[in-house]
């Protein structure tokens, strides 16, 4: 109830921006090539099914309309303040604004904290003026606003011509990049509900923009540009509800472009050296449903199908061509990316046969050959789709001399239409083709430059029907004792320590049920030799010192240990070793291990990431993890499928399955060690790096064990 009374909020706040009854153009001009004149023209151009009331000291009217000298000079009220003015007087404005109490504003102006210096100091004075008063507002340093919807109708832009009406909103934390974006559209028959570039964020973030077109009537399909998000959590949240929900679920596709310090890399751990700002993004994107393209070019390719296409119900894709190249090429672009090559059923074979020459291939792709006209595309198209073993279908069409290119268009789009599934097209080539690319893509058919584009496109969309079909689970929470390993936590920090002991780390994670070998620690070397006989041999010994992370970098471990007598002579060694390379080092004792038996090595990490928290990794484990790289990311705290989905997402998982007559591991042990681990870094802010590495994963039914693990706390 109060999340809906939130969105209910948001939405008529921000009405002020995009449906204005009334706007002040303060900044308009008279001056030829001017932004304020330009945009003032635009609005003229897209015609505005409000009322416009352009502000300027020096002019009486501008482009035929009665001109104000100050916002406050105008009688009615006012919906919309776009600002056109000098950085320095944009405070000013917007604090008469407040006063005309203009609920919504576009700044368009530039020179605030993209500049630094002042301009940081500038932006701060406009977010506590449009905090006092409540508006709603965009930028500054943005391209502007733009909606297609004809009860608006509104291009508060500069520099740009009115976008075509359609599904898509957009929002861009680039206007440069607006620009080229809708240049691209226009070439590509591509329209927008909704554009908005956000320029500085100073107002309206990603968030509350999301939070309007997730019950906007006009939008389908999100398109985001961004370089940063203002709040991570929030944003997953939002994102996770639009692309969830049981009666509108809406794609968000997003281009995530810079590098951040949100990622900085962490020398400490593995886990910290590994989880860059795009892992990041990427387990954001994951959790919530977000789909990411690389290029802009990705973005348009999957919003072309997105938009006009219905998702496939699974991932067998049927491949009809006129030429066995491309077909291959589109066969292997599919496997490549996870989809099928669908089997056809007998009653599909039964028809093709009816229908196609002796030297067309019945198989899949099926090669209708060179000379295929219309009639055979149309007959085929239909004997393929309503077969039940096919989820989707991509076309080729490679034109010859005698190709009826425009007819075969029609033919495709008049099956299409029959069917709920999605059809997409490559038709080769530029010039002998274009006539038929208009005809599919006027009838919601995208046709892709390449077949390769195309795969990738329909690999896209099955993923998007996976996450709205995917089992919806819960976070698990265990019964652990969290007391105890508070008291070993708040006992390090109390000595001025910032990373535990493997004893103590082996002890917290005790707290927390993970599966631990046996393990004591002994002063001398008689308590280690008692602790060996005790736990059981074959055992380890560690050294325990503050003062050394990397035991192993100086002789401070000794493995395989049999008997009383090597424990005596290990024990000695290690200090040796130590008192050699490092004689000031507080040595706290030796750790006796049990030496376990070997396993599938894995890796369990945390990284506390300074916006988003603590982000979980889980991968191949083992000395070569930062070079393999074989590695997952997900934010904690995480839901059991997503704990699943971590494992199944690395190349590791083939080796757990069992790989090539090896025996299949015990995966849901390791499962569980994630969600524990999830669990215990939700509860503990002050852990900032953890590496659990190797995890010893054993067959199927017989767990797991922890044989070294690192935590390493917080400074603050």
């Amino acid at each position: 109830m109060e999340k809906s009374k939130a969105q209910d909020k948001t939405a008529s706040k921000l009405n002020s921006i995009f449906y204005p009854k009334s706007m002040a153009i303060i900044g308009a001009s008279r001056q030829q090539g001017s932004v304020g004149q330009a945009l003032l023209a635009n609005i003229i151009d897209s015609r505005f099914q409000g009322i416009v009331y352009p502000v300027n000291p020096r002019a009486k009217g501008i482009l035929g309309i009665k001109c104000y000298p100050r916002v406050m000079d105008i009688p009615d009220e006012v919906d919309l303040a776009i600002v056109i003015v000098p950085s320095r007087f944009v405070p000013g404005i917007l604090e008469e604004c407040g006063k005309k109490k203009i609920k919504g504003a576009i700044v368009i102006s530039a020179g605030f904290k993209e500049i630094g210096g002042e301009g940081i100091e500038l932006e701060k004075k406009v977010q506590k003026i449009i905090q006092n008063y409540d508006i709603s507002l965009v930028g500054p340093n943005c391209l502007g606003v733009m909606n297609t919807d004809i009860e608006s109708s509104m291009n508060a832009t500069f520099g740009t011509p009115m976008s075509r009406e359609g599904n898509i909103a957009f929002i861009s934390q680039s206007g440069a990049l607006c620009v080229a974006v809708l240049d691209y559209a226009k070439e590509s028959n591509i329209g927008f509900s909704k554009f908005i570039s956000m320029g500085n964020k100073a107002g309206l973030t990603e968030n509350e923009l999301l939070l309007y077109l997730k019950n906007d009537p006009k939008t389908d399909v999100i398109l985001m540009y961004l370089e940063d998000l203002v709040n991570g959590r929030e944003f997953m949240r939002i994102a996770r509800d639009i692309t969830s929900s049981r009666t509108n679920p809406k794609p968000i596709i997003a281009l995530k472009a810079g590098r951040t310090l949100l990622g900085a890399k962490a020398a400490s751990s593995h886990t910290g050296s590994l989880a860059g700002s795009d892992r990041v993004y990427d387990a954001i994107f994951s959790q919530c449903g977000v789909l990411r393209g690389e290029t802009l070019e990705e973005l348009f390719d999957y919003v072309k199908a997105f938009s006009s296409q219905p998702l496939p119900k699974g991932e067998n894709v049927a491949i009809i061509t006129n030429s066995g190249g491309p077909g291959i090429l589109a066969t292997d672009s599919c496997i490549r990316h996870g989809l099928n090559i669908a089997s056809f059923s007998r009653n599909t074979v039964k028809a093709l046969q009816a229908i196609l020459p002796p030297q067309a291939s019945l198989n899949n792709p099926v090669d209708l050959i060179a000379e295929a006209q219309h009639e055979l595309y149309e007959a085929t198209l239909e004997a393929i789709l309503k077969d039940k073993n096919v989820h989707s279908s991509i076309i080729i069409l490679t034109a010859t001399s005698f190709t009826e290119v425009d007819k075969i268009a029609d033919s495709i789009v008049k099956t299409a239409k029959k069917f709920q599934k999605p059809v997409l097209c490559s038709f080769l080539g530029v010039y002998d083709v274009s006539s038929g690319i208009e005809i599919l893509e006027e009838n919601g058919i995208p046709s892709y430059r390449f077949p390769e584009s195309a795969a990738r496109v329909l690999s896209e969309m099955t993923k998007f029907n996976w996450w709205l079909n995917r089992p919806k689970t819960g976070i698990k929470k265990f019964s652990v004792n969290k007391a105890k390993a508070k008291k070993i936590i708040d006992s390090v920090k109390k000595e001025g320590r910032f990373f535990l002991l493997e004893h103590e780390s082996y002890e917290v994670l005790k707290a927390y049920q993970f599966p631990v070998v046996k393990s004591s620690l002994a002063r001398n070397k008689t308590e280690a030799a008692e602790a060996a006989q005790k736990i059981g041999f074959p055992v380890v010994l560690k050294i325990a010192s503050p003062d050394i992370l990397h035991k192993f970098d100086f002789g401070g471990v000794k493995l395989n240990l049999k008997n009383k007598k090597e424990v005596h002579e290990a024990y000695k060694e290690i200090l040796e070793n130590i008192l050699a390379k490092k004689p000031k080092a507080k040595i706290k004792g030796v750790l006796v291990e049990k030496m376990a038996s070997q396993g599938k090595e894995i890796i369990l990490g945390m990284n506390r990431d300074p916006q988003f928290g603590p982000i979980l990794m889980f991968g191949l484990g083992g000395i070569y993890v930062e070079a393999l790289e074989d590695v997952t990311f997900r934010l904690a705290p995480i839901r059991e499928l997503t704990a699943d989905m971590m494992i199944m997402r690395t190349k590791t998982h083939k080796i757990l399955e069992g790989f090539r007559g090896e025996p299949a591991y015990d995966i849901k042990a390791v499962s569980e060690c994630l969600k524990r681990l999830s669990q215990l870094v939700t509860d503990f802010e002050e852990i900032k790096e953890l590496d659990i590495n190797p995890l010893f994963v054993y067959k199927r039914g017989k767990g797991c064990a922890i044989v070294d693990a690192r935590i390493i706390l917080g400074s603050s």
